[in-house]
């Protein structure tokens, strides 16, 4: 699956006007969270971390 959009140190909230949906992934011991907008956060080890980097990305 191909990924568009550079990886970002931090959830980078929402920009106005677009619908985001997040989720999370894993990819060996490494979850990750991805959003519609293109938008994925930094590989971490506990998925409660991923899911908090996806929720800081929707909201404001």
């Amino acid at each position: 699956m191909a990924v568009t959009g550079a990886q970002q140190d931090g959830p980078e909230p929402a920009r106005s006007g677009r619908e985001h949906l997040t989720t999370t992934t894993e990819q060996g011991r490494f979850s990750v969270a991805r959003c519609s907008c293109g938008w994925r956060g930094p590989a971490r080890r506990a998925r409660s971390q991923a899911r908090a980097d996806a929720a800081g990305h929707t909201t404001e």
